[in-house]
């Protein structure tokens, strides 16, 4: 099987380290080649009339499903083994996250000899309660790494079991860093950037790439693999990571509570963009994320009067600096004066915003769309710097992508729900409610009429 692989591969595979971390380039193979070496010894051991038992946790059950779909069994397959995957829940009764009842999803293969396979999202519940070899998919990106870290190792503390450990580099918050940059011996360290993929011949242009991604940092991370400064970045990786949710950026999801919309505007080079978010409790949901380019006013207004009828909003708060203007005046003639916000983004306004925006990613008290590179890298674009008078103000790279233009959406969005962020009450959430029927109700009236 090794010499079908690309030779950084077969090296990944050789290695029997007890324990094993590798840093890959993205798209290099490293879940395809982990979960090979998974199967590998799962067959070893059905020839040898033993068992073998893995455990897989990945950033969540999407992925948790990709590795189980995509990786376990396709190589199951090539062995001619039946690879039937059981659906079951994995249930705590108090939950490391709240204390309370938490069931997750998990899925399992089970090998005729006996061997089994697990796939779970991670998290500190879910990292308990075996005694297995594990496979941490994607680890830098894993919530509460280091709570999952500290509830895993006792997993693998019986001698023999191995711990294998995949990513690419999520800033250095985290406890992937820490493992990858430490100097000790017991770690057998793999690194992969896509220089080295393409050398060992990987199938990519580096260079159409490099372009096509166009942003430095994003290069920098996810194929150069270098573990960025997030000293001065306002929202960390990890802090984006923690809000990801595979539910999120899904319109069908909604269920018809109250709404807010933050809108930053812009008609040339950068990105006109409305985000969405349902709140559920006192959680922002995003449910939709809009975004526009070189698209006439009309379709701007277009595009607000379809939200404004497709959800219950309560709230849309319009960056109405320079061309924002006029299309403030136009949205609170059309949608009411109280739903709809004018924020002149002055130095103190544009802080003000951010302060909310990076409590709501910190409490995390927002969901994001999972799995997004570009958005991700919007996200993370907002620096803070000082000026000469040591003032702090807050700065964003502009590139293909825009000028952060979806983070400043999803800040004003979460500006405009506010109340919810920092004071959550059931006399704010009837409010809304309330305001949110009304909205309804002028629908409503409006087909009628027409």
């Amino acid at each position: 099987m090794a010499g079908l692989l690309y030779p950084y591969q077969a090296k990944w595979l050789s290695d029997q380290a007890r324990f094993k971390i590798g840093m890959f380039a993205r798209q290099t193979g490293k879940t395809f080649t982990t979960t090979l070496e998974i199967t590998d010894n799962c067959f070893e051991a059905e020839v040898l009339n033993s068992k073998q038992r893995w455990v897989i946790l990945s950033r969540g059950e999407r992925q948790a499903a990709e590795a189980m779909n995509e990786g376990i069994k396709p190589h199951m397959k090539a062995y001619g083994l039946a690879a039937d995957l059981i659906e079951s829940e994995y249930t705590v009764e108090k939950s490391f996250l709240d204390g309370k009842k938490a069931t997750y999803r998990q899925l399992d293969v089970t090998f005729p000899g006996g061997s089994r396979i697990t796939a779970l999202p991670a998290n500190p519940d879910t990292a308990r309660g075996y005694s297995a070899n594990v496979f941490l998919d994607e680890f830098a990106f894993h919530a509460k790494s280091r709570a999952i870290w500290g509830a895993l190792f006792p997993v693998i503390s019986k001698p023999g079991l191995k711990l294998r450990i995949t990513s690419t580099p999520n800033g250095r918050g985290n406890k992937f860093y820490e493992l990858m940059t430490g100097k000790d011996t017991t770690w057998s360290r793999h690194r992969v950037d896509i220089y080295q993929a393409v050398a060992d011949g990987l199938p990519r242009d580096i260079e159409e790439l490099r372009a096509g991604l166009n942003d430095e940092d994003l290069w920098k991370q996810e194929y150069k693999l270098e573990f960025l400064d997030e000293a001065s970045a306002w929202l960390t990786f990890e802090m984006i990571a923690a809000c990801e949710d595979t539910d999120a950026g899904i319109p069908s999801k909604y269920t018809g509570g109250p709404c807010v919309i933050g809108n930053d505007i812009a008609r040339r080079n950068d990105l006109w963009v409305a985000w969405v978010y349902e709140i559920v409790g006192d959680v922002l949901w995003t449910r939709e994320i809009v975004t526009l380019r070189n698209a006439p006013f009309a379709h701007h207004d277009a595009e607000i009067a379809r939200l404004f009828n497709q959800y219950n909003v309560t709230r849309m708060v319009m960056d109405q600096t320079g061309m924002g203007e006029k299309q403030v005046e136009d949205m609170k003639s059309a949608h009411g004066a109280g739903r709809v916000i004018g924020m002149l983004m002055t130095p103190g306004n544009r802080m003000n915003v951010a302060l909310v925006g990076r409590q709501g990613f910190e409490d995390r008290r927002v969901r994001i769309p999972a799995g997004d590179p570009v958005l991700r890298s919007d996200l993370h674009k907002i620096k803070k710097v000082n000026s000469e008078t040591g003032i702090p103000r807050l700065v964003a790279d502009s590139d293909a992508e825009g000028h952060a233009d979806r983070a400043w959406a999803a800040m004003l969005g979460i500006a405009g729900a506010d109340p919810f962020i920092t004071r959550p009450n059931d006399g704010l959430l009837q409010f809304y409610r309330r305001e949110a029927e009304a909205a309804k109700q002028r629908r409503d009236n409006k087909d009628i009429q027409a």
